[in-house]
């Protein structure tokens, strides 16, 4: 296996490979119409995102309340977020390289079918401990989503129009977080809290049905015109061959990935988990309160989420090589959430959530760009490992940030110097990307 370069995937040669059209069509007097089929696919993982971040959240959005019926403290708190982290890491070192071995369908099927069960579970919980359990046991069933659906749009999408697929479909993130806020805490004050898990875990079963029911590779759907197939395959040939995990870590561009993601997600999980009780702690929201904050800086992340995927290609459109249009967009992001920094000096409660929701938005727009430069550098049979891979390195990094955060807050009281902290992360980690794959080279493996 060698690195080597390619050319620049967004702009490639869109002649059709190893796409045979038969008689009728060859002599067709019109071109043939392409299809959206590929589309239909990224709706259905715009709405496993969303139910993804649906059974995330709904701990954040009760954690205020939680904390004073169950009776934990920061500290066990963070040993709950670190069971999630923890067995999201273990998940992704292995899930990816499942998920390219039995194919998306079979292993997003599995990962879904295990949070959803994961999540019915915490309505069962009755103290600190029996929530990690149920929160190590999902975290252990998402880890298969951000690989699977990544190597979906890999398998669907060429890569002049994956990043604008990965925006759309982690705009579901946003969705899913908006979306709890606004419904949790009518049916915890109305019916209680159980019911917020039950419901929740009973909308992932409903996805599994219409997934497995529906999803084939672009090959095999009934659906598929040979256009729209044409199109999906137009980018040059890859080599199928699978790469263990493990052999992933002799490259470069593996750690750049891998320490990006380790730098930044932690910075989501921060907010994710925290930014109910920061609201609360500082500015005094009830639980019933804390729905408009956290809709208005979740649709901002949505807007950023979109917004981060299109960049890049209008930078194409412009002239910009691939490259080029990448990093320009990622460091616009890194730029746009240096000002939470601020955050300590601010008593305003609409200029905390306005600065936080630039910062969401911003990690959303990086977030699109950073799974798609997994499929920028790595062939497809590699996609899903190489991102299980980079994942670890996120979750690590969350593990890290929960132990950090619910250690200050414990004995210190603050969430300033946590802001500052992530202010910083997305800088350092392009910098770090960019010392490590300055050119953005295509790894190539026999």
């Amino acid at each position: 296996m060698t690195d080597g370069m390619s050319p620049s995937p967004e702009t490639a040669d869109e002649t059709p490979v190893g796409v045979v059209l038969n008689e009728s069509e060859i002599i067709a007097p019109h071109p043939l119409k392409m299809g959206s089929i590929r589309w239909r696919i990224c709706a259905l993982l715009f709405f496993a995102n969303t139910i993804n971040y649906m059974d995330r959240q709904v701990l954040g959005v009760l954690a205020p309340l939680l904390q004073v019926k169950i009776g934990w403290n920061e500290v066990q708190y963070g040993y709950i977020v670190e069971a999630f982290q923890a067995a999201y890491a273990l998940g992704l070192l292995a899930v990816g390289g499942i998920i390219d071995a039995v194919g998306v369908r079979l292993g997003y099927a599995l990962a879904i079918g295990l949070w959803s069960l994961a999540a019915i579970s915490h309505s069962l919980a009755r103290s600190a401990f029996s929530f990690g359990v149920s929160r190590f046991f999902l975290g252990l069933g998402e880890s298969g989503n951000f690989p699977a659906a990544v190597k979906t749009v890999a398998e669907w999408f060429p890569k002049k129009e994956r990043a604008f697929a990965t925006g759309i479909f982690n705009c579901g993130t946003n969705v899913g977080a908006t979306l709890v806020p606004l419904v949790v805490p009518w049916i915890a004050v109305t019916i209680g809290w159980q019911w917020a898990f039950l419901f929740t875990g009973a909308f992932s079963l409903t996805w599994l049905l219409i997934w497995w029911s529906t999803y084939t590779s672009p090959e095999d759907s009934k659906n598929i015109g040979a256009a729209e197939l044409a199109y999906i395959r137009s980018d040059p040939a890859e080599i199928s061959k699978k790469v263990p995990w493990i052999r992933l870590l002799g490259y470069r561009q593996t750690w750049a990935l891998l320490i990006g993601k380790g730098l930044t997600d932690p910075v989501w999980w921060f907010l994710l988990f925290w930014l109910p009780k920061y609201f609360t702690s500082e500015f005094g929201i009830k639980l019933e309160g804390l729905a408009l904050p956290l809709v208005v800086i979740y649709n901002a992340a949505a807007v950023g989420s979109i917004g981060g995927g299109w960049m890049p290609a209008e930078g194409v459109k412009l002239g910009l090589s691939v490259k080029v249009a990448r990093r320009l967009s990622m460091l616009l992001c890194a730029i746009a959430v240096m000002p939470v920094m601020l955050i300590g000096n601010v008593h305003s409660l609409w200029v905390a959530i306005g600065i936080i929701s630039v910062a969401v938005a911003a990690h959303q727009g990086w977030s699109a760009n950073i799974f798609t430069l997994a499929s920028d550098i790595f062939p497809r049979s590699a996609v899903g490992s190489v991102t299980g891979v980079a994942g670890f390195g996120g979750a690590m990094g969350g593990i890290l940030a929960a132990y950090i955060v619910s250690h200050v807050l414990q004995h210190y009281h603050t969430y300033s110097g946590l802001f500052v902290g992530a202010g910083l992360a997305y800088i350092t980690a392009l910098l770090i990307i960019q010392l490590l794959v300055p050119k953005q080279d295509l790894v190539r493996h026999s």
